[in-house]
């Protein structure tokens, strides 16, 4: 679903508290699409300047390590990226609290840590985004959730909207959705990941070269999505067009019944949802 077909660039200057992946695949996308203009974007993070470096090599990113010059920067920016480990989020919540301003906006890519928690931190009612998009947002494929705090204005919800947009497609939900959100599509490009791994080996073994299982792997996958995507079909349906009575398809599905695969991976959704609870459960315990 997305909400806002508002595709003019951001003018408002960015700053993402944070350098990990994420924000990377975030500002890889935002760059390459020109959501924001040159220099609009700066990171900050603890201490390695390293990567501060690289991301300004390879994006063009503005960086800060002075902490004044730090200080200051989250003292003024207008929209606020939280891209630091959940571990870090605590501290670094904290000390940016007393720095803000009420119409600064607040934009967290931490998964499990509540609008609520948030605000707490900080100790104000800050307006919050909270999003959980996933890593294909680097190549403008991403899909990402996201809750907002009532605090949020009309030109700050656009403007979140339009820099998750421009990295794929967006859904906006109830915050109490969010883990499972995570369960799906956040962590899902792992699972997919996973299964092409199995692949590769699967046509290694039988004896393609490994170029071979890797180009048959990626391309029978890419297909796979965009047919779901471009016939509106349901994926049981066009799975049971590919499967003939006592043919070799059904043979290798079965293999995967046989294994539980189905349930399996439903599991796993739900554990992933289960473990995003947890780890927002433990950020809200540190802080009462």
């Amino acid at each position: 679903m997305c909400e806002s077909q508002t595709k003019a660039l951001i003018n408002e200057q960015i700053t993402f508290f944070g350098a990990g992946s994420m924000a990377e695949a975030i500002i890889r996308g935002m760059t390459a699409r020109s959501v924001v203009q040159r220099g609009g974007i700066t990171v900050i993070n603890r201490s390695n300047q390293a990567r501060l470096e690289e991301l300004q090599q390879q994006y063009g990113v503005l960086f800060q390590t002075e902490e004044a010059a730090k200080t200051e920067l989250l003292r003024r920016s207008p929209v606020i990226v939280l891209a630091m480990k959940p571990k870090d989020a605590a501290g670094a919540l904290g000390q940016l609290g007393p720095l803000l301003s009420d119409d600064q906006l607040i934009i967290s890519l931490i998964a499990g840590l509540s609008i609520r928690t948030i605000q707490t931190l900080l100790g104000r009612n800050q307006p919050i985004a909270r999003t959980m998009p996933n890593t294909s947002s680097s190549i403008g494929l991403g899909a990402t959730g996201i809750s907002f705090s009532k605090e949020i204005s009309e030109v700050q919800r656009k403007n979140v909207l339009t820099m998750f947009e421009s990295v794929g497609t967006v859904t906006v939900i109830e915050e109490e959705k969010m883990d499972i959100l995570t369960g799906i599509s956040g962590s899902g490009p792992a699972y997919i990941y996973y299964l092409m791994e199995a692949m590769i080996a699967g046509g290694i073994r039988g004896g393609l070269t490994p170029e071979q299982a890797h180009e048959l792997t990626v391309q029978t996958a890419l297909g796979a999505a965009r047919m779901v995507q471009q016939t509106g079909e349901e994926p049981s349906a066009l799975r049971h067009k590919i499967m003939s009575p006592n043919g070799s398809t059904i043979a290798a599905l079965e293999t995967l019944d046989k294994g539980d695969f189905y349930e399996t991976v439903i599991a796993a959704v739900q554990r992933c949802t289960e473990r995003s609870r947890e780890m927002g459960a433990v950020l809200k315990e540190g802080i009462e």
